[in-house]
């Protein structure tokens, strides 16, 4: 004599193990997801990075800029111009001094190592590159930031 279990008894049994299996995948998407919210966070963090020096690298155009309107005669004759360099030069008259300045402060907010800076004036026209390495976002490691002016 066969004895016959009740209509849900036998669902539950033919159910054992599901309610696992369905856990363990959602802890999977779970972790696939926060996976790619981590990834997604340190590649904003070296964008914002890259924002900041990249911003860095403007101000301290304009830095060289204020200096070179304040002297505005001695910029136009070419007092200012220096080929691209990325060794501090030595302090001495204002121009010199405002020189020294400039390229220690690309030195100290762009980091030691790559950051440089080059000034062409033409007359009045004049052009102010700053160079830094910018690789650790994902840039090249002599990024140019270019501003040009008259004085």
């Amino acid at each position: 004599m066969s004895t016959k279990l009740p209509a849900n008894t036998r669902c539950r049994r033919h159910q054992r193990g599901v309610g696992l299996i369905e856990v363990l995948i959602a802890v999977l998407v779970l972790a696939i997801g926060l996976l790619g919210i981590a990834a997604l966070q340190a590649t904003t963090l070296r964008a914002g990075q890259s924002s900041f020096e990249r911003s860095q690298a403007v101000i301290q155009t304009y830095t060289i800029l204020d200096r070179m309107r304040a002297n505005v005669a001695q910029a136009r004759i070419g007092a200012y111009d220096i080929p691209k360099t990325c060794d501090v030069p030595d302090a001495g008259g204002l121009v010199a001094t405002d020189l020294h300045d400039w390229i220690k402060g690309l030195k100290d907010n762009l980091g030691q190592e790559g950051s440089c800076g080059a000034i062409a004036c033409t007359g009045i026209n004049c052009n102010i590159t700053v160079w830094w390495d910018d690789s650790r976002a994902g840039g090249k490691t002599d990024e140019p930031v270019i501003t040009s002016t008259r004085l």
